[in-house]
């Protein structure tokens, strides 16, 4: 039987959170739409989400964000590279490997990026926290504003 008491000590923490971490990164290395409604198991009821594009409380409002993913992306996988972890947190990065599915659908694409978690005492996440670029990583790939968005990023940079 596994115990839900919080860790007593920190390095029963990092131990927990070793655990929890390698569970959420086996879920999401094979993510498929069967796996969400179990996203309750994985995340706190009032967890949040945050990337480039959403800011989200719950895990009815995180599982649509998924959901609008696997309607969007063809096959999308997640490919972990490196993770640190601390007590009770995490950081992950790693390659988002996908194609579209309206706009060329037979062109693989990426998106490199990293992760922070938290979790609570149970190793549910309590916090995800997504970092990437979108200019880069998606804008750029566009062709009506890839231009434009190539034309700021240069300027910027000089």
């Amino acid at each position: 039987m596994t115990s839900t008491a919080p860790p007593t000590n920190a390095s029963e923490s990092a131990v927990d959170t070793r655990e929890a971490t390698a569970r959420v990164m086996a879920l999401f290395a094979n993510f498929a739409p069967a796996h969400l409604p179990l996203l309750g198991q994985y995340y706190a009821r009032d967890a949040r989400f945050k990337d480039p594009f959403h800011d989200v409380q719950g895990v009815p409002a995180i599982t649509a964000i998924f959901t609008h993913m696997f309607e969007a992306l063809h096959e999308p996988r997640f490919v972990f590279i490196d993770h640190i972890v601390g007590a009770q947190q995490a950081f992950l990065t790693w390659d988002m490997q996908f194609r579209f599915r309206r706009w060329r659908t037979h062109q693989p694409e990426h998106i490199y990026g990293a992760t922070h978690l938290r979790f609570d005492a149970q190793g549910r996440i309590t916090l995800h926290r997504d970092y990437w670029d979108s200019a880069e990583e998606l804008f750029e790939k566009f062709p009506l504003i890839g231009p434009g968005v190539r034309w700021l990023r240069k300027r910027a940079g000089a």
